[in-house]
């Protein structure tokens, strides 16, 4: 039962469900209502000035138990059977790596292709073994039906079929900080030629800076963008030996930001704010990252600026 196409394979099961639970709903209330208008009409203080008290209707009393405890039962069993399905995943069905991290998805797949938008063949099991990088999050895509939370050093899974090549959106449902709202990807459903076509164009030789490795594990390409944009902070696209205005303790400054500089804005990140952004958003990675993880952070964004 569903008023929609039947997006992925959990669509029916889930829609059942939620009719079923708001039809119930929607029954209760207005029957609730027309009754309650009933007595405050027909029971007015006018019309029965002298209270009376009702006891011991034992047919009332287990009516208003039984029935109840059957619509319950409804509700769950329909639930159930709904839900069930959405732990078992197909031993064929194809692994997705996937981490969540502030504020970008990344989708890892299994000949080392990754990608920020969700790329899946049409009619296929397709599993998600997902982790976080740093905050709860909870990957969410609506026209599909699923959602599943996302823990910091815990793997969780999510599963589905999905039946309409087309594009759909791919949400975070936990609120897991300042740009929330923009952690945003598309689940992208092609045929299965298609599919295998865009898997195979991956140059399995090339690979990442490990600089950009590290940052990018670390959560920061979330709030400093690789292409110039601004986020919640600073763009690490020509940042190195850059002239930036910061403020110290309410007074701003010139500086160049250099290795002491970019090294001391990792350390102790709020003790000199770049202006136009704000304070106590980012956290000291002091004890995070080691000396050698911050030379390959410098030789990376040494050859961005190059």
């Amino acid at each position: 039962m569903s008023f929609f196409p039947e997006y992925s394979n959990f669509v029916k099961g889930v829609d059942t469900a939620f009719i079923i639970i708001l039809g119930i709903s929607f029954f209760f209330l207005i029957s609730l209502t027309i009754i309650i208008i009933v007595f405050v009409i027909r029971y007015h203080h006018k019309r029965q000035p002298k209270a009376v008290q009702m006891k011991d209707n034992y047919v009332l009393e287990i009516t208003w138990t039984i029935i109840p405890l059957i619509l319950v039962l409804l509700m769950f069993y329909f639930g159930y059977i709904g839900y069930m399905p959405m732990r078992n995943a197909p031993d064929d069905a194809m692994v997705i790596h996937t981490e969540g991290r502030m504020w970008e998805w990344e989708f890892t797949y299994s000949n080392g292709k990754s990608s920020k938008d969700l790329y899946v063949p049409l009619d296929k099991p397709v599993k998600l073994l997902m982790t976080s990088a740093d905050v709860i999050h909870s990957l969410y895509i609506p026209a599909f039906r699923v959602k599943e939370d996302l823990v910091p050093g815990k793997e969780t899974m999510l599963w589905f079929i999905a039946h309409e090549i087309g594009t759909y959106e791919v949400l975070c449902a936990e609120y897991c900080g300042l740009r929330h709202s923009y952690m945003i990807s598309d689940a992208i459903v092609l045929s299965e030629e298609d599919f295998n076509a865009w898997l195979a164009d991956y140059d399995s030789t090339k690979v990442e800076h490990p600089g950009l490795v590290i940052l990018k594990k670390n959560a920061c390409t979330g709030c400093h963008s690789l292409d110039g944009a601004k986020l919640v902070g600073p763009t690490f696209k020509g940042l190195y030996n850059s002239q930036k205005t910061v403020l110290v303790d309410g007074k701003s400054k010139t500086i160049i930001a250099d290795d002491k500089y970019i090294i001391k804005a990792i350390n102790d990140p709020n003790s000199e704010i770049v202006d136009g952004f704000s304070a106590n958003l980012m956290q000291s990675y002091k004890d995070i990252l080691t000396e050698d993880d911050l030379n390959k952070i410098l030789d990376f964004l040494k050859k961005e600026a190059q």
